[in-house]
């Protein structure tokens, strides 16, 4: 019998706009959106996980500077997904370039791109089902996610160097390589171009209303409503899955350990000067929601222990499991004179879920950090 050969013939791209004007074009916003992400969860992660030279350093103003980075965060992730999804439409056809590996060089670049995008698709995909609070994977999501950002921003940069002539060639409408392209695939581009920022714009209304409050009536797809939770407030952790309950008032005592500790009960707390603030809680989730807070100020409460001017500080929560247990202030956020021992919100007595009896309240803070349940605070040299 004679042998016959099977040949494979590879797929033919029949579509205009696999070319290099529209991948330029649709990776410029997209490379924007990597890098305010990139950029506003660095600020998260050195908030929440400050180097020893930085946790003194950390501001405590803005105000509202973490509810602003965080919104950030979780709204450019959220707009990098059309994006990420049209740019890998237009660029896909090169996974059928052949021969596959034309050389050491060549193939170093794909696996660099294969870096690249493997990461770029695992970002915003965790991150996403992190403002849900659901975690269907084995792996810690804060550390991992953190190091993967890494690895794309590094892949990213090195794509884009190996990609510069391609991209200067394509860069504008009057740009060498986009006049060698066929004129007539300029209106469907222009297109596919508006229709990609109008899907970046309908994921973005219909989901920033959660930190943006302004536009909390568009909100469609955002796990949280900023104004659903006890008190108009959301919660992540609740007092029963903090394992606390609620923690009857007669029996709460806070001990302020420093060069002279002390210890209050509620009554002594309600009796000490009281101050409003006017703050938000800001999560990493994306969800952020100012509220009114009453309650002492932890700079009075230092003094009152001998506190130096510069000490650190640590909040210990009565709360029996989950993380963030314990939290540290720098000085700055220490003295500040917004951060309150917290005992009321928006007018009425902590509900269980925000902290009862007292919480830590600061500005420019992460919610995660804003520790409720407070039992003790321990001054640090």
């Amino acid at each position: 019998m004679e042998s016959m050969k099977l040949r494979v013939s590879p797929p033919v791209f029949k579509g205009g706009l696999h070319d290099a004007r529209t991948a330029t074009s649709l990776g410029r916003w997209l490379g924007l959106a990597f890098t305010v992400c990139f950029l506003t969860g660095l600020v998260s992660h050195l908030m929440q996980h400050p180097p020893g030279w930085l946790a003194d350093g950390l501001p405590s103003r803005p105000s509202w500077g973490y509810r602003l980075t965080q919104g950030l965060h979780v709204a450019s992730g959220i707009a990098a997904i059309p994006l990420l999804l049209a740019k890998l439409w237009t660029v896909y056809p090169r996974l059928f370039a052949r021969p596959a590996l034309r050389s050491v060089r060549h193939a170093l670049e794909r696996l660099s791109v294969a870096v690249l995008v493997a990461g770029a698709l695992f970002e915003p995909a965790t991150g996403l089902l992190n403002t849900a609070q659901w975690y269907p994977w084995p792996f810690s999501f804060v550390p991992v996610h953190y190091a993967v950002a890494w690895l794309v921003v590094g892949a990213l940069v090195l794509h884009v160097a190996v990609q510069a002539p391609e991209i200067r060639a394509h860069w504008s409408r009057r740009s060498p390589g986009t006049l060698a392209l066929p004129a007539s695939d300029g209106r469907d581009r222009r297109s596919l171009l508006a229709a990609v920022g109008a899907a970046v714009g309908a994921v973005t209304l219909t989901t920033v209303g959660q930190s943006f409050t302004p536009l909390k009536d568009l909100i469609l797809f955002a796990p949280r409503d900023p104004d659903e939770g006890p008190q108009a407030l959301p919660v992540n952790r609740t007092a029963a899955a903090a394992g606390v309950g609620r923690i009857p008032g007669e029996a709460y005592r806070l001990a302020v350990d420093g060069p002279r500790p002390y210890t209050l009960t509620l009554d002594d707390l309600r009796a000490l000067p009281q101050h409003e603030v006017e703050l938000p809680i800001a999560c990493v989730e994306g969800w952020s929601r100012s509220a009114h807070w009453t309650g002492v100020r932890i700079a009075d409460l230092l003094e009152r222990a001998g506190a130096p001017p510069h000490a650190r500080v640590r909040v210990v929560s009565l709360q029996l499991r989950g993380g963030y247990r314990v939290s540290e202030m720098g000085h700055r956020h220490a003295r500040d004179p917004l951060t309150l021992l917290a005992l009321r919100l928006n007018g009425a007595e902590l509900h269980p879920d925000h902290g009862y009896p007292a919480r830590l309240i600061a500005p420019n803070r992460p919610g995660v950090l804003q520790t409720k349940w407070v039992g003790r605070l321990e001054v640090l040299s």
